[in-house]
């Protein structure tokens, strides 16, 4: 399919007829996997005349996790959805800067998932605090959408960005050498972060009451860098060298 390896990840969707809308938007634009955290009520037979017959191998291969992060660990880059703005939603992306940033990871070899909140009150601070990127879609007056439109309209410009890249590629001489290291996954971002809070939290300089709020940058830096292995292993070696002196330190 056009975006083979994004993943569409919906939480804690309350009704099952927006999950079957979704997927038939996902088949429309080329997108196989749909993953569901803690649905309020996950219902197949409710879904399935919403997701018509071209969406039904989508539904059919919907698989349920515990937690948002079991559900984006194997991505290496992980974008969520808002309508919010501000506090730990900064470096807002518009739709289209963010399916540019999707389409080159996916051509990278790397896994994306794509995050979308329930309908009611879309994802929350802790929820967001997982993403490495953010998006909202531009609106007028009316700011809360569908879930199944801001699903469609985001994979709509994934669609298109991949189908520039696509022929992009065609018309160049030759087409570019792919890299030869992936990025590394969200999972392994994770510990990287954690590795840095106790380091930084060391030395002191990690200060306030919610030392994760002022870890996002970091998590924004991350995301946007999308490291590769040896990088992830330097950072990391650097981390435990840190902390290593100090405990030599103090001792």
């Amino acid at each position: 399919m056009l975006l083979q390896g994004l993943d569409v990840v919906l939480v804690k969707t309350r009704f099952p007829e927006n999950i079957g809308m979704a997927a038939r938007a996902c088949a429309n634009m080329g997108c196989p996997d749909i993953r569901l955290v803690e649905p309020e009520r996950w219902l197949p037979d409710k879904a399935r005349p919403l997701a018509t017959a071209k969406g039904l191998p989508v539904l059919d291969g919907v698989r349920v996790y515990d937690d948002l992060p079991a559900a984006v660990a194997e991505s290496a880059l992980v974008i969520g959805t808002t309508a919010r703005v501000g506090g730990w939603r900064r470096e807002i992306l518009h739709p289209s800067a963010a399916a540019s940033e999707i389409v080159t990871a996916l051509r990278d070899g790397n896994r994306v998932s794509l995050v979308f909140g329930p309908e009611d009150r879309g994802l929350d601070n802790a929820e967001i605090s997982a993403c490495h990127r953010v998006l909202t879609i531009p609106t007028d007056e009316a700011s809360s959408l569908n879930l199944a439109q801001s699903v469609l309209l985001v994979l709509y410009e994934c669609a298109e960005a991949m189908r520039r890249a696509q022929r992009a590629e065609r018309d160049a001489d030759h087409p570019a050498a792919p890299h030869a290291e992936k990025s590394i996954s969200a999972q392994e971002q994770e510990r990287l972060v954690a590795a840095l809070k106790e380091t930084l939290l060391a030395v002191d300089a990690l200060h306030g009451d919610n030392p994760d709020y002022f870890l996002m940058p970091w998590r924004r830096l991350f995301g946007r860098a999308r490291l590769r292995r040896h990088e992830y292993d330097a950072v990391m070696g650097l981390c435990r060298q840190v902390q290593n002196a100090l405990k030599r330190q103090r001792s």
